[in-house]
């Protein structure tokens, strides 16, 4: 595998819900960036169809085998090329996937796993939820695509490190939040550009960062798309608020090179964040689990008391009513006198004992 490779990352402003319109912009793009020798084009999230689709989604979705994703195809021959689209699948859902194409071939989609749904974002209400991430390999070295809002949860990073990545791949669509006093572009972008020169040193790779600009819905977005190396060196910057194309030459023996320097994905333990992460899953649901079973318990063993006491209560009962009471028993305030049986032997003399039918004088 060769060790250097020319990256670039596109960042322009869609037209939203002209999937046609759009790609006529991703033709113009890649034939710039090629012209400019880049080996893999990174376009940004939902770039073919536009961000604030909302109840368009279905309207604007393309299969896998869409004639638009053909033309993608076409456009990715001699070149890999990254994708922003709506994917409908076969069974009629619908995902926020970034599409890995290569020599007119898909070899890979990504469909975002972390949707927001807060403040003036709302994707969970009308895309599925992806539920995996995986790192794949391609002509410039071996990559994993986060798209946006997965970039914000340190475990995808992680994850896609540990599964050998060289290079984040991520599409976004990151919106203006405004601007600091005393600062000169917004405070969202110097979010975005600490924790894109973070994720670069930490885990020692190359970061893609292709961010989008414009307005929908009254939103604005930033731009300021930027290709980082593990050294959290800035190989590219794009303009602010402004459509561009950004290219840089990588050289994946840069991640060797920091990776022996700081070899923290080497010593790191996989098992003991597994056992961890199990034990922190399972404590809540068990103490539920436990707490459930023990209430369910209590109720049972009160109610195996309750019916023990209802049973001695009921045999108390029916043994008095078999046994036989004394005669001598005080019944008012009258005493009866007990029967008593006379043997022969302490029988009056001179008094037989008359026989059944027996007549006396």
């Amino acid at each position: 595998m060769l060790s250097l490779h020319k990256v670039a990352a596109v960042q322009l402003n869609p037209r939203l819900g002209d999937v046609d319109a759009n790609l006529v912009l991703y033709e113009n793009r890649v034939a710039a960036a090629r012209a400019a020798g880049a080996e893999l084009i990174v376009f940004p999230e939902l770039s073919l169809t536009g961000y604030f689709l909302k109840d368009m989604v279905s309207t604007v979705a393309l299969r896998l085998d869409s004639p638009e994703v053909g033309k993608l195809k076409e456009l990715s021959r001699g070149v890999g090329l990254v994708a922003g689209l709506i994917e409908e699948t076969d069974d009629y859902r619908f995902y926020n996937s970034a599409v890995y194409f290569e020599d007119g071939e898909i070899k890979h989609v990504h469909r975002k796993v972390y949707l927001p749904t807060y403040g003036l974002f709302d994707e969970g209400r009308y895309v599925g939820r992806g539920d995996r991430i995986r790192s794949f390999d391609l002509k410039s070295g071996r990559a994993a695509i986060l798209v946006c809002e997965d970039m914000w949860h340190p475990s995808t990073v992680y994850i896609a490190a540990l599964d050998h990545a060289l290079m984040v791949l991520c599409p976004s669509n990151s919106p203006l939040r405004g601007i600091s006093d005393g600062q000169d572009h917004d405070n969202n972008a110097r979010y975005w550009e600490l924790l894109n020169s973070m994720y670069a040193q930490t885990f020692s790779l190359f970061v893609v960062y292709a961010n989008r600009v414009g307005f929908e819905d009254g939103v604005g977005f930033w731009g300021g798309s930027e290709i980082v190396a593990p050294s959290g060196e800035r190989l590219a910057k794009a303009k602010y608020y402004e459509e561009d194309l950004i290219v840089a030459e990588i050289n994946l023996k840069e991640a060797r090179r920091q990776r022996v320097m700081s070899p923290l994905l080497r010593d790191e333990d996989i098992d003991l964040t597994i056992d961890e992460l199990m034990r922190i899953r399972g404590r809540q649901p068990e103490a539920k689990v436990d707490s459930r079973e023990s209430t369910v318990e209590s109720r049972r063993s009160k109610a195996r008391t309750s019916k023990s006491r209802r049973s001695k209560v009921e045999e108390s009962k029916v043994g008095k009513s078999k046994v036989k009471k004394p005669v001598a028993e005080t019944r008012g305030k009258h005493r009866l006198r007990p029967v008593v049986s006379i043997s022969a032997k302490h029988r009056p003399k001179g008094r037989t004992r008359r026989s059944p039918g027996q007549r006396t004088r």
